[in-house]
């Protein structure tokens, strides 16, 4: 008789490592071991001016940053109680929604990447770049942007870049045609995602879970409607939910289906605040020593990856008493064993690009 005895293998991705352990090819279980990137970027907001702050913001997820930074200046306005101009809550909008199709495509992309369809990994670092610059366009800068700015934005739309923005949604939008028969109408994709990896969405809420990966499951939780922020509560989008009409509800095929689906949601919010994006001033500027008064607040806004929460503390000073950051990766990290079990090794890659963490994030 021939006896299979459980191994232990590790894979690495960036600074973060997983341990699972094995019967021939079935994963028995598994769990996360994480790294640091050593940036300590919550302490580093103590000793920088609050406007300051910006710039470390968005290091806290590199694929996110405008919802990072958003976050932030949101929780200081509340605490200083700063009106931010209309026009400058539309241009938000504009690049939330941007950056929100901008991280969906890599997601996207590296799903593909890791089930062995390299191609549309390729279209979608293409699309990608279309998006980048447009950003470049706007502020310069193609990958972390400090475009936030407490009381508005640094810059107004530059000439030419709604109509560049037009072009773009209108190209997208016929790309998306062709993402959906590469990915969710591929016998392979289908075939490596249904049923993978499926979670309840009572493990998910229990687990602090947010964003794609619990509307998945079939819950309808966004803060862009339960906690609206920046005028969303004047825009009409559809919240898409995890079916059982393609995949299974909760497994990784709707987790990759409800991001490609959220991209058309942000392509119709982007014509929208295109289109309604008032006159006026883009910033309404702060003094140039800033020194919001003693207290604390706290802000959410509704990332590519969920929840994202920001804290600040002001003791009346030039620079913050305290800056704390709630990610929607970092409940990831209790989902992991839950995930792995009762699937193959081969299924691995999949199933951790399902749920499209940001290492950035775990370790700030």
């Amino acid at each position: 008789m021939n006896y299979t005895y459980p191994i232990e293998q590790s894979f690495v991705l960036g600074p973060m490592k997983f341990h699972v352990q094995v019967d021939g090819e079935k994963i028995l279980n598994g769990y996360p071991e994480t790294g640091f990137l050593h940036r300590g970027i919550e302490k580093i907001c103590e000793n920088v001016k609050w406007l300051g702050v910006i710039p470390y913001a968005e290091r806290v997820d590199y694929l996110a940053p405008i919802h990072c930074s958003l976050a932030y200046v949101l929780a200081v306005e509340k605490l200083a109680s700063i009106q931010v101009p209309e026009r400058a809550q539309k241009i938000r909008i504009i690049v939330s929604e941007f950056n929100r199709i901008s991280s969906h495509l890599m997601a996207l992309g590296l799903s593909a990447k890791a089930i062995g369809l390299k191609t549309v990994f390729i279209y979608t670092l293409r699309d990608r770049e279309k998006i980048n610059n447009l950003f470049e366009m706007l502020c310069g800068a193609r990958v972390l942007y400090t475009y936030m700015r407490i009381g508005g934005v640094s810059s107004d739309l530059t000439d030419g870049f709604i109509e560049k923005s037009y072009e773009f949604l209108d190209y997208i939008r016929g790309k998306l045609k062709e993402y959906n028969d590469l990915l969710f109408n591929n016998i392979i994709f289908k075939g490596r995602t249904i049923g993978r990896g499926t979670l309840s969405s009572s493990f998910l809420i229990a687990s602090g879970v947010s964003g794609p990966n619990l509307r998945a499951s079939g819950i309808k939780l966004d803060v862009r409607r339960t906690q609206p922020y920046s005028g969303y509560e004047k825009i009409e989008f559809q919240i898409p939910i995890g079916t059982k009409d393609a995949g299974i509800q909760g497994d990784s095929f709707e987790r990759f289906r409800v991001r490609f689906l959220e991209i058309e949601q942000s392509i119709a919010i982007l014509k929208h605040s295109l289109k309604s994006a008032p006159t006026g001033d883009f910033l309404n500027p702060i003094p140039k020593l800033f020194k919001p008064p003693v207290g604390e607040s706290v802000a959410f806004v509704e990332s590519p990856r969920g929840t994202f929460g920001v804290f600040v503390k002001s003791k009346g000073e030039k620079t913050p008493d305290r800056v704390k950051f709630l990610t929607p990766s970092l409940p990831l990290l209790n989902v992991f064993p839950k995930i792995l079990e009762k699937n193959s090794l081969t299924d691995l890659p999949v199933l951790i690009s399902s749920l499209d963490i940001s290492i950035s994030e775990v370790d700030r």
